[in-house]
């Protein structure tokens, strides 16, 4: 990997996850998955940690998968990476933020929902163009798309390749705050460090009273979407998700 692709930074009882790709708009590959991952199972355990922030360099969130660099990467590889990637969004037991700092795309716009939290700049828009790239929604955002913003504006997402600005995501509840962008780092973390300081047992609990009815949900729509992804995307290979 891109030596600091993914920059991980410890402050108090807060993990920061920061995609540092900018000459390539944060593009995902595979083993910034594999990190993020890594990252976000470790802070899961740790006693010490009560959120995770997750942002990106420049004047992008991230562009998505970075689609060059999979090429190089076995299909399997990359399902599986995947996999384990939205799966670690889904079963997070902290809370989880999102400091989005400019356009969203692909898997970047789609696990917004995953987050208990998303602070966004004016400048951000959220951008799903899976059937523009002849391929499938993933995220889960099949369920939590349409669950946010009912099923017609989800079908414009996922579909239609609506490009969805910050004020109307906010309208919709894909995000919980929008910021000016010179404002943007000073009121999100305002926020964030109000969360940092209520009681730990009090939030954590509050959050799994929230999340665990939708989990198991989510998890088999996780390998239903892939499944659907890698058959459209990659019709020959046989690979088991």
């Amino acid at each position: 990997m891109e030596q600091g692709c993914v920059i991980e930074e410890t402050k108090g009882n807060i993990k920061i996850i920061r995609l540092n790709r900018p000459r390539k708009k944060n593009a995902i590959n595979n083993e910034m998955y594999i990190r993020v991952t890594k990252i976000l199972n470790d802070a899961a355990t740790d006693d010490e940690i009560l959120i995770v922030v997750l942002t990106g360099t420049g004047d992008f969130y991230s562009s998505g998968n970075d689609f060059n660099s999979s090429n190089d990467v076995p299909t399997s590889d990359l399902s599986t990476s995947l996999r384990e990637f939205i799966n670690a969004f889904i079963k997070f037991p902290k809370i989880l933020v999102a400091i989005v700092n400019g356009p969203a795309i692909g898997i970047a716009a789609t696990t917004l929902p995953l987050c208990d939290f998303v602070f966004a700049s004016e400048n951000a828009y959220f951008y799903t163009p899976f059937t523009k790239l002849r391929i499938v929604a993933e995220g889960c955002s099949t369920v939590t798309f349409p669950k946010l913003m009912g099923a017609r504006k989800a079908m414009e997402m996922l579909i239609m390749n609506y490009k969805m600005s910050a004020q109307e995501a906010l309208n919709c509840g894909l995000i919980n705050y929008v910021y000016k962008n010179d404002e943007l780092q000073v009121k999100a973390w305002n926020k964030i460090t109000e969360i940092s300081n209520l009681p730990s047992d009090s939030v954590l609990t509050t959050k799994r009273l929230i999340r665990k009815f939708d989990m198991d949900k989510l998890l088999e729509t996780n390998i239903l979407e892939l499944q659907e992804l890698q058959r459209i995307a990659y019709p020959n290979v046989n690979s088991k998700l």
